[in-house]
């Protein structure tokens, strides 16, 4: 069981936050909370919203707000997604499978990584809504392509294709936590850091219960599914390139969204290459460190799409005035990925429920404050912001 996640007791993000490091061993905690080097982007993602204020127009009723989105003609209840968090399993048994249905339930979408411990089979039936599929190339092409045919059949109305891992960046908490030594099988390098996991002895009894250390099930190899310890050197090995989209695309036959989109040259190849939407993403500041925070450089991708596509966000959104504020910067729609994963750690579908409703009050209160009906009115005049974000 989970943590008692009701308001009182637990008011905003952080709170989620909060309970989850109660719960979880640090090294499984930080595995969702840290970021690359010395996190200079982690904190810089979520600060910077700070320098976007309202410009509300008061003295107006507005008794309904619309909150629903179209996104590749895909509608969704809520102007946020679940984005893809990997190893989701790992903080909560079934974790993708329950956050997908969390999803459903609050009539948005869900993200699917590559990197689930879950089928995407089993994800894509928890869900009544739209779902996503994020693809790695982990394991080479042929590998890839039996993936795309999987999720295809599935029925996931997406492909979601990461460009900015052609190495795993460098989380130092994990390498203090022991994250190696415990993946390694060695017991006596593993001993050191094994008293973390069993001061959690709830978590401890869960994860176990779960099937203890998962592979990753949507990653076939000859020998069986891709283990944990073989992302590392796969990533290596699987550099995604605009020259791999083309047969991305012909074997998918469907919608694209390129991940990771961080500058506006970036912006206009993705669009030359036929590319149905981006996100423009810093990987959650968990790879390349002192890269701007998405939020930032919104405004240049923008400009650069000219609505051409739809540009989508994630990074650094803790409120739903986070969300609002990306949506008046242009973003089509935004995914939040730590603020769910904070309440799947907590308290499973409870902790998802709660981070999604955390979020949806937040946003109907924010536009009711600033005077807007409905989320497509959103725009620059609702906000001032620094110029040279411009």
């Amino acid at each position: 069981m989970g943590a008692n996640v009701a308001s009182p007791g637990v008011v905003n993000i952080s709170d989620l936050r909060t309970v989850a490091k109660k719960r979880l061993p640090k090294m499984v905690f930080d595995y969702i909370d840290s970021g690359a080097d010395r996190e200079f982007t982690l904190s810089e993602n979520c600060s910077a919203y700070n320098e976007i204020l309202f410009r509300p127009r008061c003295a107006v009723a507005t008794p309904k707000c619309d909150l629903g989105i179209s996104i590749l003609d895909q509608k969704f209840n809520l102007p946020f997604l679940l984005a893809p968090v990997g190893s989701s399993r790992m903080f909560y048994p079934k974790g993708e499978v329950v956050a997908a249905s969390e999803a459903s339930k609050a009539g948005t979408g869900y993200t699917l990584s590559t990197l689930s411990g879950c089928k995407l089979e089993d994800v894509k039936q928890a869900t009544n809504f739209p779902a996503w599929y994020q693809l790695y190339l982990l394991g080479g092409k042929d590998v890839a392509l039996k993936t795309i045919a999987r999720a295809k059949a599935a029925g996931f109305s997406s492909l979601v294709v990461t460009i900015d891992t052609p190495v795993s960046g460098l989380r130092e908490r994990d390498l203090r936590n022991g994250t190696k030594e415990l993946l390694s099988g060695n017991i006596f390098s593993m001993l050191p850091h094994i008293p973390q996991m069993l001061v959690k002895p709830c978590w401890l009894t869960q994860w176990l219960g779960d099937g203890g250390l998962m592979n990753f099930p949507n990653v076939m190899l000859d020998n069986g599914p891709m283990g944990y310890t073989e992302i590392g050197p796969a990533l290596e090995a699987s550099v995604v390139t605009w020259e791999d989209l083309k047969w991305i695309r012909d074997a998918w036959g469907g919608q694209i969204i390129v991940k990771g989109v961080h500058i506006a040259t970036d912006a206009k190849k993705a669009i030359e290459l036929g590319v149905d939407a981006i996100v423009v993403s810093n990987h959650g500041a968990r790879q390349l460190d002192s890269v701007a925070p998405t939020i930032r450089v919104l405004p240049e991708i923008v400009e650069a799409v000219n609505g051409q596509i739809d540009v989508l966000l994630d990074g650094g959104i803790r409120r739903g005035s986070d969300v609002v504020k990306a949506l008046c910067l242009g973003a089509k729609g935004v995914l939040v990925g730590r603020a769910y994963a904070y309440g799947l750690a907590a308290a499973g579908g409870e902790g998802v429920a709660r981070a999604i409703e955390i979020l949806r009050t937040d946003i109907l209160r924010t536009m009711k404050l600033l005077g807007c009906e409905s989320v497509s009115n959103l725009d620059k005049s609702y906000i001032t912001y620094p110029d040279h974000w411009k």
